[in-house]
């Protein structure tokens, strides 16, 4: 029996009837004890014979005194046995019945999440520390519903708003590069505040889709095939590929599939097979593999390159961290936005820093129940 605090409940009612019981019994033996030995009454000196027979049948009321002390005892003792094993049984019924609301707020906690914070533990009956307890959770479950949607909702909110002046400074640059004969050096920052607003405007999608998958807005799920949304995420990278020289080497069964938003689940695997090629080393390799199973579909990325320490590698699937610090190149929410998704779709993101070098991602989503046309 595990040490759960039914068991210690359990163990102290039978500790605590053990002690009374042992108490009682030797209280008493005690006074049965007290009461064996048999004087005579008071009455006229008798001598001789009848005095010895007197003695005689004294003993013998004694020694019967003695035996029935002995089987009080013995028979106490039996009781005290098997009423300790009815008191243990008897204390585990009443350790679950005291326990039983207690289980019933576990149980409906555990049910509610980061996506359902609207749901209530809403427990009825007497104003005792059990309500309180459970109105106090429904309390703090209120806190952080007000708090999640109010993050989420800026979230979304900033990375709409900020879009229209990106525009505006977009639709600027090009109307100054548009005049006739444009400067040089107008042309040369036009160019470098471009890339600049690509970044932002790669990291403002980021938000929104990081914003998305943390919600859990799953409402177009069904069947995806991540071989396909491999092959196309390989496809889109092939000229970053080149550029490195990269070997990139596939094999992941069609009919590899799972279920869930197929925009989200296209971005969780763009941004792993882009993970792998933009952080690889010139001539580098990239594998990707994939298993489908009758629980989970498994896609796993592996890729070369410097040897890194795993407490950094554990730290990527959180926003805006890199490897080394690296700023160039990356918004830092690749990964996070990886394990949001999967988070998301009831799967869980991986990451382990190969010994030889390299970094292994491995994303398990649950399988998908109708397959998929091939």
């Amino acid at each position: 029996m595990s040490r759960t605090a039914g068991t210690r409940f359990t163990i102290l009612y039978a500790a605590v009837f053990l002690v009374s019981g042992t108490g009682l019994l030797v209280l008493t033996y005690l006074l049965s004890g007290g009461m064996n030995r048999t004087t005579p009454v008071g009455g006229p000196p008798v001598q001789g014979e009848a005095q010895q027979r007197i003695q005689q049948l004294l003993d013998q009321l004694d020694e019967v005194h003695a035996q029935q002390a002995r089987q009080l005892l013995a028979g106490s003792l039996l009781a005290l046995v098997v009423m300790a094993v009815v008191s243990l049984l008897a204390g585990r019924v009443l350790a679950r019945r005291v326990l039983r609301p207690l289980r019933t707020i576990t149980s409906a906690t555990r049910r509610i999440s980061a996506d359902n914070l609207d749901r209530r533990l809403a427990v009825t009956g007497p104003a005792d520390e059990v309500k309180g307890l459970a109105d106090t959770i429904d309390e703090l479950l209120e806190r952080l519903e007000v708090s999640f949607t109010a993050q989420r909702r800026f979230a979304a909110n900033a990375s709409h708003e900020l879009r229209t002046p990106l525009a505006t400074m977009r639709a600027s640059l090009d109307v100054a590069v548009a005049k006739p004969d444009p400067a040089a050096s107008t042309v040369a920052l036009a160019d470098r505040l471009r890339v600049q607003l690509d970044r932002v405007d790669h990291l403002l999608d980021g938000f929104l889709v990081l914003a998305r998958a943390q919600h859990g807005a799953l409402a177009d799920a069904e069947p995806v095939d991540l071989a396909e949304l491999t092959g196309a995420a390989v496809h889109e990278l092939s000229a970053a590929v080149q550029a490195k020289g990269l070997t990139v080497t596939v094999d992941v069964p069609p009919g590899t599939a799972t279920h869930g938003s197929p925009a989200l689940l296209a971005r969780l695997v763009g941004n792993v097979v882009d993970n792998a090629v933009r952080h690889n080393e010139t001539g580098g390799w990239v594998a990707i593999t994939g298993s489908a199973g009758e629980e989970n579909t498994v896609l796993v990325v592996e890729s070369g390159g410097p040897v890194f320490d795993q407490r950094e590698v554990d730290r990527l699937a959180q926003p805006f961290e890199r490897l080394g610090g690296e700023r160039i190149g990356s918004s830092g929410l690749g990964l996070s936005i990886v394990a949001a998704v999967a988070a998301a779709h009831g799967g869980r993101l991986d990451l382990l820093a190969r010994p030889e070098g390299g970094l292994r991602v491995s994303i398990a989503l649950p399988a998908a129940k109708v397959p998929v046309a091939v």
